[in-house]
């Protein structure tokens, strides 16, 4: 459930010394755009975060969206979750909660959810949580703050409560991840990014995603004490998690 945006083409002009990738005014207008194009099966990502989150979610708790960009989970979320909830998006980037804001006012009712413009590794964000959601947000988050963050989520989330983490990820086994990569990028030209596109983009975010193999981040999930972890989604270089704080 997402409302149109601009068509994708930040990075198809060549750009004489790629940048590290922000979630500037530029992106947060074309958003989303490039995630449905550039994350395969992001829609049907999308569904079930919205089912597992309706099935988690507790009467007067929150449920939160770390990383909320443009609120298209927060507003897939909010047509199965019960009344009682309210949803809060954290983003560090104004530019993409205005349009967050702008999908939401049009979907969710008064007062059933708020937006906060903050670092989401910040501490004391989280609180009376059921439900929080890192959808292909942990990925951006510096290697050295993963760990501290998880920990944050579980200590705010209520007992029976979930967090459920869709990453990219690495293959368990090296020899696989020039392939997965390839099949990756023929995703991308089957949704008509160009070589130019493809290649200037690896290049913004080389030093900016650092993803994690799938069993590294299982291991992250049980040091910050959850103990049920499975995986509900994966496409080659793509994966899901749910993990329950008993």
């Amino acid at each position: 459930m997402s409302n149109p945006s601009e068509r994708d083409q930040v990075f198809n002009e060549e750009i004489p010394k790629a940048k590290d990738f922000k979630f500037g005014a530029n992106v947060a207008n074309v958003f989303d755009d490039m995630v449905n194009r550039s994350v395969p099966f992001y829609e049907e990502i999308q569904r079930m975060i919205a089912e597992l989150a309706a099935d988690y979610a507790q009467p007067g708790s929150l449920v939160y969206d770390l990383g909320c960009s443009t609120g298209t989970t927060m507003a897939n979320m909010s047509a199965l979750l019960p009344e009682e909830t309210r949803m809060v998006g954290v983003d560090d980037s104004e530019e993409m909660l205005k349009k967050c804001r702008l999908k939401l006012d049009h979907l969710c009712k008064e007062n059933s959810y708020e937006l906060v413009c903050s670092d989401i590794a910040a501490e004391g964000i989280i609180n009376n949580a059921s439900v929080v959601v890192l959808c292909l947000t942990l990925q951006f988050v510096r290697p050295l703050q993963r760990e501290a963050l998880l920990k944050n989520i579980y200590s705010g989330l209520n007992s029976g409560g979930v967090l459920i983490l869709v990453e990219k990820i690495l293959a368990e086994n090296s020899a696989f991840n020039r392939p997965f990569i390839e099949y990756y990028y023929n995703y991308k030209r089957r949704n008509q990014y160009s070589e130019l596109e493809i290649s200037q983009k690896r290049e913004a975010l080389e030093n900016v995603l650092i993803p994690y193999r799938l069993s590294e981040n299982i291991v992250m999930l049980n040091r910050a004490g959850f103990t049920g972890t499975e995986v509900f989604f994966k496409w080659y270089n793509f994966s899901g998690l749910i993990a329950v704080k008993e």
